[in-house]
């Protein structure tokens, strides 16, 4: 008998029901590791926050309720995160590396004064996170071409007077197929659900249920590993926001707190496997997933997006 080609869009042999091209397309096109530069310098003029030199925070119980001078600080570190994002994310093209993109965000953070979050917290090599397709975050910027087709994930966090503020989006590269588009589309729309449900007087749980929820309608998986966070004078402070709904997160939302929301959706398995390098988690199955994030204050009626550009 002779044997058919399976061509990308074909139904994949496995019997999964997808597409060949989502599922045992050759390995090869599966994100693998590049070569990563040597360590970009931070002028000695820029102040640093704790674990710059050491590679090790020490955790210590921030207030979860901000005063109002470190939320005015927020607010600077967050716009200036956000315009970082912005401006890296025009830079998104086929035929650029990864490294090129934490060359560039690296560069903008520091000549506005401000230190790369990332940069050696707990001995992260780079000032950005780049997660390209399958790998849900903390990729690490190096050699790898982004391709036509692809996604790819920007995380930036940057410490400003004192604070930090974190955000991070999703980019298309070139021409990408409308499965991968609606992924996209369906984790901002998550993340805009998990915005909405936060309440003063609620408790965290509400945003995971509400992220979950919309997720869980449209297909998706909801990665459970990895979960927002409070935020502030510590990178990551002592509160952890989950996207799936976890009735033990039960801590009720104050005015004043503040704290990431950051939902990583998965098309198919949401559990993770971790690269030799101790940071890259990449879904299981190998599929794509997405990511937005922002960093919020919790106010009277709802909550302010502190990671917002002017305008």
């Amino acid at each position: 008998m002779a044997t058919r080609l399976v061509r990308s869009n074909d139904p994949c042999w496995c019997g999964s029901g997808r597409k060949f091209k989502r599922c045992h397309k050759d390995s090869a096109e599966r994100v693998r590791p590049g070569r990563i530069s040597p360590w970009r310098a931070v002028p000695e003029r820029i102040a640093r926050p704790p674990y710059a030199d050491t590679g090790e925070p020490l955790p210590w119980e921030e207030p979860l309720v901000k005063a109002p001078d470190v939320v005015a600080r927020m607010r600077r570190a967050g716009r200036l995160a956000a315009t970082v994002l912005r401006t890296v994310g025009e830079a998104v093209r086929p035929g650029i590396t990864t490294d090129a993109l934490d060359a560039l965000a690296h560069e903008l953070i520091t000549e506005a004064g401000a230190y790369p979050s990332p940069l050696n917290y707990h001995g992260y090599p780079k000032s950005l996170c780049t997660s390209v397709n399958e790998v849900i975050c903390h990729g690490i910027p190096d050699d790898r071409v982004l391709r036509d087709g692809d996604i790819v994930n920007l995380d930036v966090t940057v410490y400003l007077d004192g604070v930090h503020g974190d955000t991070n989006a999703t980019f298309l590269v070139g021409n990408v197929d409308p499965e991968s588009r609606r992924l996209v589309d369906v984790t901002r729309q998550c993340l805009q659900r998990g915005i909405d449900a936060v309440r003063p007087g609620r408790p965290i749980s509400d945003i995971g249920r509400a992220i979950e929820a919309h997720a869980s309608a449209h297909g998706y998986g909801v990665v459970r590993a990895f979960v927002g966070h409070g935020i502030g004078e510590q990178f990551h402070a002592n509160l952890h926001v989950p996207h799936y709904y976890e009735p033990a997160a039960d801590t009720v939302m104050e005015r004043g707190m503040t704290f990431t929301i950051e939902p990583m959706i998965t098309m198919g398995d949401w559990r993770h496997d971790l690269w030799d390098d101790g940071w890259t988690a990449v879904t299981r199955d190998g599929r794509r997933t997405a990511q937005f994030e922002h960093t919020l204050l919790v106010t009277d009626d709802g909550a302010e997006v502190l990671t917002t550009c002017d305008g």
